[in-house]
Formats: structure tokens, sequence, C-alpha cells
């Protein structure tokens, strides 16, 4: 047995581990100290490598845009609990509930905006699940439509900064994008941070927002049955209008200061987070959802949030440094270029990989634990890493959607009534998921959708 052989062996145990639903952080540190003793008596594995451990805590610990993390987290916790998605829904029912497709719009524009805030897939579906499912239903919506409406704008939280991913997505493709420098003998490599990522995401974004509301549109045109206007008398209307205007603006204000700030440079995304977690307070206390109880509240799911983040991302590390010291980054990297077909080819299976990991992993885990390993060598075979980035956030929030294990579709199955069958949700997210295949290939064969403004902005 080579030392490589003993690398994929680790990979592959710890993938079977973690589908097993054992603890993420503790299953990734312990497999990598397990198979480096185990390495180590085999005599393919140098222990003194995990000496080196302690310097790598060490500059995560240094790492300033991590700070944005929990300031994000209590920003998006505090906006879900300050009860605004429900009045805002409430509002835009009325404003739009006398058109077909009317209340679908206001679903997905206020999960849009909630998962904008919160950046946390579960939140969202489960938020909206709550919210809008048993009003669509009343409403006469098809509960395919419903469904699928709810799934898709509650995924939308990966890619729409500011958002909780792309923070560590870019902290991860950062050190990815060194490495690739190394393997092609550049001594100074152009940085990439999440305030390339935010800009990188904000019109693939929009986009896809855009492309749900379109299908919306048609299917009102198509199968008008489907999603059949509210019964809501003129008075009511106006009322939603002025409504919407007042609940809306607050929170969009924030979220475009916070936003706004970071991409013209006036704020670090760490400054701008520490922001958005004073102003979302504020908010919460404006609408009369601001107490001792509902900070303790918030407070207690930032810190376990945010200690999940951290805590994955040290057992993370060690697994990485393991790995390497094993040999296996280069087993990868061999692969991959000796593939036919040539960059594109290590590209399409790299994403193809990421998918099907989707059903099992989360988000964090997989940028965690793949991005590290395959991120270096896809920057080295040409690919621009933000680019890479968004890429890679589009096809795990479509992963989320596909059905049997998508994790938007359990979300919604745990808060949904009985007479949502499984069926109707796995049927309804169908045309959202060929939304994002589509814009997938939109983004690949025009990568300047991405780039472009970050360039804009930055270059």
């Amino acid at each position: 047995m080579t030392s490589e052989t003993l690398a994929l062996i680790m990979f592959a145990a710890t993938i079977t581990v973690l589908i097993f639903g054992f603890p993420v952080a503790l299953t990734l540190g312990g497999m990598a100290v397990l198979f480096a003793f185990l390495g180590d008596y085999l005599e393919l594995f140098n222990s003194g490598i995990l000496f080196v451990y302690p310097l790598r805590i060490l500059g995560i610990m240094k790492a300033e845009t991590l700070v944005a993390v929990p300031l994000f987290v209590f920003m998006g916790v505090m906006l879900e609990k300050s009860n605004l998605a429900a009045q805002l829904l409430e509002a835009m029912g009325r404003m739009f509930g006398q058109l077909r497709g009317g209340l679908g719009i206001s679903v997905l524009l206020v999960g849009t905006l909630l998962a904008a805030s919160t950046g946390i897939v579960g939140a969202t579906v489960v938020t909206m699940g709550l919210l809008s499912l048993p009003v669509m239903l009343r409403a006469g919506y098809d509960p395919r439509l419903a469904c699928g409406l709810i799934c898709s704008s509650g995924t939308l939280g990966q890619i729409i900064p500011p958002s909780i991913a792309l923070v560590l997505l870019g902290d991860i493709l950062q050190g990815a994008n060194e490495q690739a420098a190394q393997m092609k003998g550049v001594l100074v490599p152009e940085p990439i941070t999440a305030i390339d990522l935010f800009a990188g995401a904000l019109i693939p974004g929009l986009m896809l927002v855009t492309m749900y509301i379109g299908w919306q549109i048609f299917i009102a045109f198509r199968h008008p049955q489907s999603c059949p206007p509210m019964a809501i008398s003129s008075d009511q209307v106006i009322i939603g209008i002025w409504n919407v205007l007042k609940i809306l603006f607050p929170p969009l204000f924030l979220i475009l200061l916070v936003l706004g700030s970071i991409l013209m440079g006036v704020a670090t995304p760490t400054e701008s987070a520490a922001v958005g977690a004073v102003g979302a307070s504020l908010l919460a206390w404006q609408a009369g959802a601001f107490n001792l109880r509902i900070l303790q509240m918030v407070a207690q799911s930032t810190t376990k949030i945010s200690s999940m983040v951290f805590l994955i991302l040290i057992g993370a590390s060690m697994f990485s440094l393991v790995f390497r010291g094993f040999g296996g980054d280069e087993v990868v990297e061999e692969f991959l270029h000796n593939l036919p077909g040539g960059p594109n080819a290590a590209m399409l299976l790299v994403m193809v990989v990421m998918f099907f990991l989707g059903f099992f992993l989360d988000f964090i885990e997989i940028i965690f634990v793949v991005v590290p390993i395959v991120g270096p060598i896809l920057i080295a075979l040409g690919f621009d890493p933000l680019w890479l980035g968004v890429m890679i956030g589009v096809n795990l929030q479509t992963s989320f959607l596909t059905p049997p294990f998508g994790f938007a579709l359990f979300y919604l199955r745990g808060v949904a009534s009985p007479e949502i069958h499984t069926i109707d949700i796995y049927r309804g997210v169908m045309p959202f998921i060929g939304i994002q295949i589509f814009a997938l290939a939109l983004f690949w064969m025009f990568p300047q959708i991405v780039t472009w403004l970050p360039h804009m902005l930055f270059k």
C-alpha cells in the first residue's frame, strides 16, 4: 500500500462516516488523526507534519475576514426573529394579490430578501414554509407550485450577498489561489476576497430571481387556475402598497448599506457586518420585537452556528494537512490533469462530484473539505477563482433543490401540513432545477456575467 492510496481511503472513509450523520468537525479531525497514526505505524506518513497544525490554527485566528461570520449570523437571526417576513408577506400579498400569480411573486421577493438577510438555507425555507405555504394553499394555489416557489427562494441565500457562504468560500479560495500560484511559479498571485465574491455573485443572484419571477408569470398565463388572484378590494391594495413601502424600506436600506459599503470599498466585510448587526437590532426594536428574551435567543443561535462553523474549520484544517501529508493532493492533481477533454472535463467532473456530495453534506462541509483539495488544481488549470467560487455556489444551490435528497426539500417537508405530499414537493421544484441548470450553463459560456462587476469596481 502506498501513502497516496491511504489518502484516498481516508477521504472515502470520512465521506462515508459523514453520510451516516456523525458530527462533522469531530469526524474530520478524528479521522485525520486516526489515519495519521495508522500511516506513521505503516511508515507511510511523517507524524512530524502534525506539529505544523498549531500554526494553521493561528492563521485561522488571525483571519480578520472570518470575524464577519458571527456578525452576519447575528444580523440574519435578528431579522428572522423580528417578524419582518410575516409583515412583509402580508403587505405584499395585499399589493400583488389581485394579479394572477401575484402572491407567488410576493413569496419569491420576500424569500429573496430573507435569504439575503440570513444567508442560511434552512432558516429561510422553514420560515417561508410556515408563513406562506398555508396562505398560498388557502388562496387556491397548486401545492406543487407553492412548494417549488418556497424551496427555490429559500436556497438563494447561498448566492445572494451578503452571504455567510460567500465569506467562508472567499477565505478558502484565497488559500487555494496561493497554492495554485506556487504550482505555476507565480510569486505574487492576484488576491481573491469575500468582497470580490460578493460583487461576482450579485448579478448571477439577481438573474436567478428574475428567472424565477419570469417562470411564475409564464405559469400565470399558461395555467391560470394554478395561481388564482386573491379577493382583495382596491382600498386594501392601497393600504398594502403603503405597508410594503413602510416595512420594506428599513431592511432593504440596511442590506444595501451593508453590501454597498463593502463593494464601494468604504468598509471591510467585518466592519459592514458589525453595522448590519447593530442595524438589525434597531429594526427589531422599531418593529416592537426587541426585548431581552429575543436578544438571548439571537445570541444563543449566533453562538451555536458560529461555533459549529469554526469547529468544522478547525477539523477540516487537520484533515487537509494529513491529506496533503499523504500526497493525496498530488494524486488528485495528476488525475484531473490527465483526464481526456482537458481542463473543461476536469471542471465538469468536479462540479458533478460536488453536486452529488450536496445531497449528503452541507455547503460548509463541502467547501472546507473538497474545495481546498480541488480548488488549487482547477485554478492552476486556468479557471478564474472568482468565477469558480460563484459556479460552486450555484451548483450546490441546485443540489440542495434536487430530489430525492435535497436539503431544502427536507426542510419544507418538516414544516408542511400532511395534505402536502412529498411527491408534490419533488414535482414542484423540477422547473426551478431546470432554471438553475440553464443559469449554470449560461455562466459557464459567458463568465463575464460573473467577472464584469468585480473588474469594473476593483480593477
